[in-house]
């Protein structure tokens, strides 16, 4: 096929399905010249698991020629078959439309993230398992041949290094001097677990756009149940007993938003937000004159003190629409003027 892909290609009928593109990257430009001497939308359907506009040469390839759908793992509302949009939520001021469930309930969907053959396994051994081959299968063997990555180990030791790093700025020096890295291969290992949509990065937010690509942004797991595995977490106990869960909890929250980002009826955008007198809000959500200040908390109980950085940011920010506190309880609580605690339940 690769020899001569401008023939195999005039062979096949369309549309037609091509998976796992990313392996034959030379298919591309083939593609290219037949789209623009035929082109008819919804020729070809490229699926695989990597960005391949993020891979050298591609992106300029089918730029104007392609739209990129990202499938990130199950989202909970799909788990339990729900078709809210908690971004829409948010923005209406919708806090009734959920199930309210218990905290071990709440944990256990954190816990188990949202890919769906791991969700049908119950034993914590196979769990085990099912994780460690996936590791070894994917992010190790197909990594290494996409990203032509020679030195497997020190890729993987950055990996595991990354995890207890899940919701918190990372700094590339500080990473290469815990991993013995050079910088230039952190970045790349970084920008590979990127393409591969293992990891993604969070921008600040600023009033100021300008500002926004300049301070650090955070980095987070893009599964939460791929997080628990690597920290060993896979019940409740160990959940609790853990110094992440804090960490995890805010991951599991950051893939919801993000995963509803992508069928909301606004068009938002999410962000981080860290001042320097260090006043931190774990996310900010925009909409065009609308801004959702939104904090995480893996407690049972909320306080007035949860809401102090969102109170400070309220007082600034003149399309202030709302503050919330997301907790692992099983009320809606209101704190003010537009300020409400929310269960984690609203997410599932």
């Amino acid at each position: 096929m690769i020899s001569d892909a401008k023939l195999f290609l005039s062979t096949l009928q369309k549309p037609v399905c091509l998976d796992e593109v990313q392996k034959i990257p030379q298919i591309l430009e083939p593609i290219k010249m037949d789209v623009d001497k035929n082109r008819v939308n919804g020729a070809y359907l490229l699926t695989g698991s990597a960005s391949i506009l993020d891979m050298q040469n591609i992106g300029d390839t089918l730029a104007g020629r392609i739209i990129e759908i990202t499938l990130y793992p199950l989202s909970s509302k799909e788990i339990n078959r729900s078709k809210n949009n908690i971004i829409d939520q948010l923005f209406n001021n919708d806090f009734t439309n959920f199930e309210s469930l218990s905290y071990e309930a709440m944990a256990k969907m954190v816990i188990d993230g949202g890919y769906p053959e791991y969700l049908k396994i119950e034993n914590n051994k196979l769990k085990n398992y099912w994780f460690s081959s996936y590791i070894s299968t994917y992010i190790e063997r197909d990594v290494r041949d996409i990203a032509n990555i020679r030195d497997l180990d020190s890729f993987i030791r950055l990996f595991n290094l990354l995890a207890p790093r899940s919701a918190n700025i990372v700094r590339v020096s500080e990473l290469a001097s815990s991993s013995s890295l050079n910088i230039e291969s952190v970045k790349n290992y970084l920008k590979t677990l990127e393409m591969v949509y293992q990891i993604k990065f969070l921008k600040p937010y600023s009033s100021n756009i300008s500002k926004r690509f300049i301070k650090s942004p955070k980095l987070f797991f893009l599964d939460s149940g791929l997080l628990s595995h690597l920290m060993n977490i896979y019940s409740i106990e160990e959940f609790n007993n853990s110094s992440a869960k804090g960490s995890i909890v805010e991951t599991y929250i950051y893939t919801e938003l993000l995963k509803h980002l992508g069928f909301s009826e606004r068009n938002a955008e999410l962000f981080h937000y860290r001042t320097n007198n260090q006043k931190e809000i774990d996310f900010i959500l925009t909409s065009s004159d609308k801004i959702i200040a939104i904090e995480v908390k893996s407690s049972k109980t909320i306080r007035k003190q949860d809401f102090r950085h969102i109170n400070d940011f309220k007082d600034k920010e003149k399309n202030f629409h709302l503050g919330v506190v997301f907790y692992m309880g099983e009320e809606v609580l209101p704190f003010g003027d537009k300020l409400y605690a929310l269960p984690l339940s609203f997410l599932m």
